[in-house]
């Protein structure tokens, strides 16, 4: 393959004092890891000594760069961020870890929206310690977002026979019932629809919706929600030419491993998606994030501070949402063209008819 047709690939370093720069560098020594990209790290050079040093990681070298269009096609560069002062207390959050995982987050987006790079991997942080003036946002997607101008957008987890997004994430489950909406579930399986065609090519995508309550409200018995709210928008849904079925009960659906005949399932809120999605895939899922205009992902767990500098943090996420960044940067560019292409071709058809 040719060196101008890799994908460069951005990686943020993530909280320094976590398992992230372990397992960016275990990710990134495999060989085959080059193959069909750029890695483009955005972090501190000093931090990922520190870590390489701790853990006895044999042939491992960077390319320091100041800006990610200056990334050489057949090595490991590094965008250097936040590295003077560097500072590595393997264990816990602190705050210059949080200050350093703020900056190495806004030149990594800065970069994307810059073009310098082609899709963005984000390691895990700790969103706490990343509290400041300059950064007041629940997540790092919400930041993204932000940047990025895009009001909207859909945490899915990708496994290899399971897909679930999430409708509604980063919500105290106190504050849940007043965010179910209609209109919110029905844009939701909009974006889950759209990013199921364009992003992994599935023609006609089913999408399984479940219900907010226990047995999905049994008929408005434990609650309203589904008959009052998420039924309408499945049957909106619909309407719209998506292919949606529920509500259904969350047990039904991932304890019979039902899960598996569908192309996606919407969970209503976070750990009614997340925990039956760790169960089936462990650490092998990743994270994507459907409804943007630019291509981002993440591994599904945390920053695991308890091991850190172990040398026992498990690579197959991170590496596997590296694969899905670029997996799915195909799949929208190849559907980008075929739509061209067509629209091209329907344009000439009329010119000549009406000629």
């Amino acid at each position: 393959m040719e060196d101008v047709e890799k994908i460069r690939v951005g990686i943020t370093q993530g909280d320094v004092n976590g398992i992230s720069l372990e397992i960016i560098m275990k990710s990134l020594a495999e060989p085959e890891m080059f193959e069909s990209f750029v890695p483009v790290i955005f972090g501190s050079p000093k931090a990922v000594a520190y870590h390489r040093k701790a853990l006895n990681i044999q042939n491992f070298t960077l390319n320091n760069i100041n800006e990610a269009s200056e990334a050489h096609p057949k090595r490991v560069n590094i965008v250097t961020c936040a590295d003077e002062n560097a500072r590595v207390e393997m264990g816990a959050p602190s705050q210059y870890s949080g200050e350093a995982a703020v900056e190495a987050l806004a030149k990594a987006v800065e970069a994307l929206k810059n073009n310098e790079i082609d899709v963005l991997v984000v390691s895990p942080a700790d969103i706490k310690s990343m509290q400041s003036d300059a950064f007041g946002y629940a997540s790092q997607i919400d930041y993204i977002k932000k940047q990025l101008g895009c009001s909207d957008s859909v945490t899915m987890l990708v496994g290899e026979d399971v897909r679930v997004a999430v409708a509604i994430d980063n919500v105290q489950l106190s504050q849940l019932s007043q965010c179910v909406t209609k209109e919110r579930i029905l844009s939701k399986l909009k974006i889950v629809d759209a990013a199921l065609k364009s992003d992994f090519t599935i023609r006609r995508p089913r999408i399984a919706v479940l219900g907010m309550n226990q047995h999905a409200g049994e008929n408005g018995v434990l609650g309203a929600e589904e008959l009052e709210i998420i039924s309408p928008a499945i049957e909106a849904a619909n309407d719209s030419g998506i292919y949606a079925m529920g509500p259904f009960a969350a047990d039904s659906v991932f304890g019979t491993k039902y899960a598996f005949k569908f192309d996606a399932i919407l969970a209503i809120y976070g750990d009614q998606g997340f925990a039956p999605f760790r169960t089936l895939t462990e650490f092998t899922g990743a994270q994507y994030f459907a409804g943007l205009p630019v291509v981002v992902s993440a591994p599904v767990h945390g920053n695991a501070f308890d091991i850190a500098g172990q040398d026992k943090a498990c690579i197959d996420s991170l590496r596997n949402a590296i694969y899905l960044a670029i997996d799915a940067y195909k799949n929208r560019k190849s559907n980008k063209e075929l739509t061209s292409n067509v629209m091209q071709t329907h344009a000439k058809v009329e010119q000549e008819r009406n000629a």
